[in-house]
């Protein structure tokens, strides 16, 4: 959830459950971090005054891996070789699964379900994010089985990590890194520089130019001149008569 309250001032929320993390921005500046638990049952280190200096260390863990988390999201980072890896079969333990088709819109919203879910204290389960995938989606076909077997397939990948014994799954900072690579990649760099190639800019450009609007306007002309010594027509070809 993000809340602009007043003006240049941002503030990003993330619940889980009766948890909730909040970073506060200013304009380019970030003010501060704040970890709120709305009834400290949910941290089980009990509830008594004793037990404060317990609960303060709990909540601080829990800002820190947000922070990480947030970190990995800003900075983001493509292995070389993953985009051929991702889409080959692998083993988890014995068991052989599918690769990951990046294509698809299921892989899509799986993705940015994990993403969302990443900062959680103790990590999720696979009823967790299907819930997730079904407040983003808005639809309710994505059952509990089809998240268990997209985990399976991260884990194969080393994207997702199960402590022993344990039915919660943790996001590695690198891993967070990867997968957020991977979004943007498709979603700020393919997808409109391709659609920009498809379609020149005509007019005047827009009263606000960022230093990002400059580097898409580059990339579409330096790709419509790769594209024509290539050989790859941008425009629809004519139909025969």
């Amino acid at each position: 959830m993000i809340e602009t309250p007043s003006y240049d001032l941002t503030v990003f929320k993330v619940h889980f459950g009766l948890l909730t993390l909040r970073a506060y921005s200013k304009g380019e500046h970030v003010l501060r971090f704040e970890a709120i638990v709305h009834n400290t049952r949910l941290l089980r280190c009990g509830r008594v005054l004793e037990r404060f200096p317990k609960i303060v260390s709990r909540l601080t863990a829990m800002l820190e891996r947000f922070t990480v988390m947030l970190d990995c999201v800003d900075v983001a980072y493509l292995p070389g070789e993953i985009l051929d890896e991702l889409p080959r079969p692998s083993r988890l333990g014995a068991t052989r699964v599918g690769g990951i088709d990046l294509n698809k819109v299921r892989a899509r919203v799986v993705r940015a379900g994990i993403v969302a879910l990443a900062a959680a204290r103790e990590g999720f389960t696979v009823a967790e994010l299907t819930e997730k995938v079904h407040s983003m989606t808005g639809q309710s076909d994505y059952s509990t089985r089809q998240a268990a077997y997209d985990i399976r397939k991260l884990r194969a990948k080393g994207l997702l990590t199960k402590p022993e014994r344990s039915r919660r799954y943790h996001v590695p900072p690198e891993a967070a890194r990867t997968i957020t690579a991977l979004s943007v990649l498709r979603d700020q760099v393919m997808n409109p520089i391709l659609a920009d190639v498809r379609s020149p800019r005509q007019g005047r450009k827009p009263s606000t130019w960022t230093s990002i609007d400059r580097d898409y306007e580059s990339l579409r002309v330096d790709m419509q001149t790769l594209f024509d010594h290539l050989g790859v027509i941008t425009t629809d070809l004519p139909t025969a008569a």
